[in-house]
């Protein structure tokens, strides 16, 4: 579900037209729904009652201090892979104690800082990152709380870029090795273990990898307990998938129900890393028709919306719905959506057949809301773009789209 519909021939945000929008902020925006985040968080919660659990949202889907806030307010931890996200999630309000450090990079620098904010735990993907980690507690007299991940070589079914669970990927620790790591883990002075951290992908749209992951995750942890390690959480990761373009995906209540069996058998503290089924759906990149231009056979809109701001379509060649804010009747057409940025692969949509539009009409990107505006760029020299979030009849900007200024800020020119 979202709160994105026309109502009076114009496309809204629950209650404010996106038009209205525009006119105050600019274009290109993105436009985040609050009830739809509080209502998505809510559903996955619902679904994962009758189990410990909690849900840590997945930071780098959206960082925004404005939409990490609704979801603090709603009871909700942060899984997090930097310095600047665990800055983030603290700043907005998510306690300490609910955050969990993933990521393969980790410096000692951010390691230290997470210590001393006594989060969690971290997820360690290397032999040399736990040592690392042990030497870093031990220089500030604590011990780092961990889970390992652990690679359970499962085919998720998603684009090959957001696979991150097969063997072959830079994630995770090969299963064959994590027993040892466990029990080196276990002898280090400075740690102490906690748990079993999977993420298998993103974007994943069936059950059946979520389940065949956690039975090899399940199997592992009795291992663990059989060798004298007892761990009280299971990190199931995220990737729940989200409909993009109207397919049919499964909700909270089926990934649950297909997990629940075995996450029941072991008696933990479940973790679950999601991010984007809690905002995909929850916002979009409103954008302006500058130009419409025909190159051959081949017909052009040309919109202030780019790579730069979206670059999920030329990275990965993702789908998302694309619509005009007006409602009417119109002719369809089949169009490349382009933005200004000089580049090729600055493209929004591809023979894509839609509703006729004029210049100076307004577009929404649908399904925006994660993996928008931070994956944003300054790539030729363009301005990001302003953050708005809708809450009923009111919105307020969350992030001023920067100005000239903002983009050397930081420079100097030597004389």
């Amino acid at each position: 579900m979202h709160d994105f519909r026309y109502a009076g021939g114009v496309l809204c945000c629950e209650d404010v037209p996106l038009g209205r929008i525009a006119e105050a902020v600019g274009t290109p925006a993105y436009v985040y729904s609050k009830h739809t985040l509080q209502e998505h968080y809510r559903r996955l919660e619902e679904a994962f009652s009758g189990i410990p659990h909690l849900v840590c949202y997945s930071v780098k889907a959206n960082s925004n201090l404005a939409v990490l806030a609704v979801l603090a307010a709603m009871g909700s931890g942060a899984d997090i892979v930097s310095g600047g996200e665990l800055y983030r999630a603290l700043k907005a309000g998510i306690p300490a104690e609910k955050i969990v450090y993933a990521g393969i990079g980790k410096t000692e620098e951010e390691m230290a800082y997470a210590l001393r904010q006594d989060i969690l735990m971290f997820n360690v993907e290397s032999e040399t990152e736990l040592l690392a980690l042990d030497r870093v507690a031990g220089e500030q007299g604590k011990r780092a709380r961990i889970a390992l991940r652990i690679n359970p070589d499962v085919d998720p079914l998603t684009h090959p870029y957001i696979a991150t669970g097969m063997k072959e990927a830079k994630f995770g620790i090969d299963m064959e090795k994590a027993l040892a790591v466990y029990q080196q883990a276990a002898s280090l002075a400075h740690v102490e273990v906690l748990g079993v951290h999977q993420h298998i992908g993103s974007q994943i749209t069936r059950v059946e990898p979520f389940r065949d992951s956690l039975e090899k995750t399940g199997e592992f942890v009795r291992r663990l307990h059989e060798h004298g390690i007892k761990v009280r959480f299971i990190n199931i990761g995220g990737g729940f998938g989200i409909p993009y373009g109207g397919e049919e995906v499964p909700y909270p209540v089926d990934y649950a129900r297909a997990m629940k069996p075995v996450l029941k058998e072991h008696r933990c503290t479940v973790i679950l890393e999601i991010g984007r089924m809690i905002v995909g759906n929850a916002g979009v990149l409103l954008t302006k028709v500058l130009y419409r231009k025909r190159g051959g056979a081949k017909r052009f809109l040309v919109v202030d919306a780019a790579m730069n701001d979206l670059v999920r379509p030329s990275l990965y060649g993702s789908y998302h719905e694309i619509v005009p804010v007006e409602e009417r009747e119109r002719e369809r057409e089949t169009v490349d959506v382009v933005g200004p940025v000089c580049e090729a692969g600055d493209f929004l949509a591809k023979e894509r057949a839609m509703p006729r539009v004029e210049e100076g009409e307004l577009l929404a990107v649908m399904s925006a809301g994660a993996y928008g505006f931070v994956m944003s760029s300054n790539y030729n020299s363009r301005r990001r773009a302003a953050e708005v979030l809708v809450d009923g009849g009111d919105f307020a900007v969350v992030r001023e789209r920067e100005s000239l200024e903002d983009l050397v800020k930081g420079e100097r020119i030597l004389r």
